[in-house]
């Protein structure tokens, strides 16, 4: 993902393969008002209504997973990610989550501004998918019952 991040300002997928030069900007003003309105308009805002959506689901797939793993914690079993002192430790488990829809927000951030629009999307579709998977998978497991010694 990092290198996904670093590498998107050098990368631009979006763009036409070949420059434009003075013949191509000929043809592309010879192109009607009617064609170019047909165009598919690739620019939007970055806080548009796709993307504050999305980010409210990264938002509330990671409470799901701070919910989740409280909970797997109070039944005893161990948390594999993170140390259990840490998500012990209440609020310094809520900044960790916070930190990471953060960071989603971030990564989708400059796949916005390197013009990758739809990696900006697909950031948060993942994120979502993935805390959420993770946090129903808590809510699977069985509660680890302490062994006694006879």
């Amino acid at each position: 993902m990092l290198m996904a991040i670093l590498g998107a300002s050098e990368i631009r997928a979006q763009e036409p393969s070949t420059p434009k030069t003075e013949s191509s900007v000929a043809v592309d003003s010879s192109i009607s008002a009617k064609q170019s309105a047909a165009l598919p308009k690739e620019e939007h805002r970055f806080w548009d209504k796709k993307n504050a959506w999305l980010f409210a689901g990264v938002g509330a797939s990671r409470a799901l997973d701070y919910s989740s793993t409280l909970n797997l914690r109070r039944r005893g079993d161990n948390e594999i990610l993170l140390t259990n002192d840490l998500v012990d430790n209440h609020a310094a488990f809520a900044v960790v989550e916070a930190a990471g829809t953060a960071v989603s927000i971030g990564a989708s951030y400059l796949f916005h501004r390197s013009g990758h629009h739809k990696l900006e999307r697909w950031t948060s579709i993942v994120h979502i998918g993935l805390s959420t998977s993770g946090a129903v998978r808590n809510y699977c497991l069985k509660t680890a019952h302490p062994t006694t010694s006879p």
